[in-house]
């Protein structure tokens, strides 16, 4: 489950409801691909946007359509009754991971994350994956708390933020959270203009947005970056102006642009009240489709 590329596709809306079939398209295009793993209703897939009810619906499509790729769905929610509702829901739908975030209105300390996914833990006969996403979550994981996180059976990844695997001490970080951490525990690198960095550090898996959109391109991108070699580099600077995008408005809105000026996606799929990117950003965006085309088709 835990090791390859992960990819996060999007959830498209039409109008105020998901778009039931776009999602299927999308997630059957992941699964023809051949990636390791879907990471359904992540941050890229909307989750925060939408009902309990159209959630669990969305999950049993992503793991009836997934043709028996593992399927890792987020089960994050402000009240812990509400995640233990889709982790059951999960669970009963075929999942083989729950990716779970620590969502809050308020500020949580470290013991309540760490009682969050001690609860879900011990109703969970799945994977956990943790997910440390600071930017959304604005909760800053310690090496202590994953320490003590990893230390409950049922966790059996973290999705790391890519920016430190990207600084010159990087590979020393996986290799002290490895020494730090159960064998079991799988680390993965997110934030895609990181994957390279993350990926040549020694992280297992690449938690991609990219490739929930071009999974085929994100299998070229992770095998070079694997190699660690001149040419992964190369092409990974190649789409410098995509990664400068994603910092500047967020790979969602990025990722929605994409899908609808690839003809992936009809119309635009964000929830309201998330809007698309300027027209400006997106004839910039329009001018890299010959090259991510090239690359998921070649």
């Amino acid at each position: 489950m835990f090791s390859g590329l992960s990819a996060f596709p999007l959830t498209p809306m039409r109008g105020e409801h998901p778009d039931e079939q776009g999602f299927i398209r999308l997630v059957t295009r992941l699964a023809e691909a051949g990636v390791q793993s879907i990471g359904a209703l992540g941050s890229t897939g909307n989750y925060a946007y939408l009902t309990l009810d159209e959630r669990l619906r969305l999950t049993r499509l992503a793991v009836e359509h997934a043709a028996g790729v593992p399927v890792m769905v987020s089960v994050g929610a402000v009240r812990t009754r509400d995640v233990l509702t889709l982790a059951e829901g999960a669970q009963q739908a075929g999942v083989s991971a729950l990716l779970l975030a620590p969502v809050s209105y308020q500020p949580l300390t470290q013991d309540e994350v760490f009682s969050l996914y001690q609860t879900v833990a011990q109703n969970s006969d799945v994977p956990l994956c943790v997910y440390d996403n600071a930017a959304t979550t604005h909760f800053t994981f310690t090496d202590a708390l994953y320490s003590r996180l990893a230390a409950l059976p049922a966790i059996g990844s973290i999705k790391l933020p890519g920016a430190p695997l990207a600084a010159p001490d990087g590979r020393e970080r996986v290799a002290a959270l490895r020494a730090a951490l159960p064998q079991s525990v799988k680390l993965g690198v997110s934030g895609d203009m990181f994957a390279q960095a993350g990926m040549s550090a020694g992280c297992d898996l690449w938690y991609s947005v990219v490739g929930g959109l071009y999974p085929r391109l994100a299998l070229r991108l992770m095998r070079h970056a694997q190699e660690a070699t001149a040419q992964s580099a190369a092409f990974f600077e190649s789409l410098a102006p995509l990664w400068a995008l994603f910092s500047r408005h967020g790979s969602l809105r990025v990722i929605a642009a994409l899908a609808v000026l690839s003809g992936l996606l009809d119309e635009p799929p964000l929830p309201a009240p998330l809007k698309m990117l300027p027209a400006q950003e997106q004839e910039a965006l329009r001018a890299l489709l010959p090259v991510l085309d090239s690359w998921e088709t070649a």
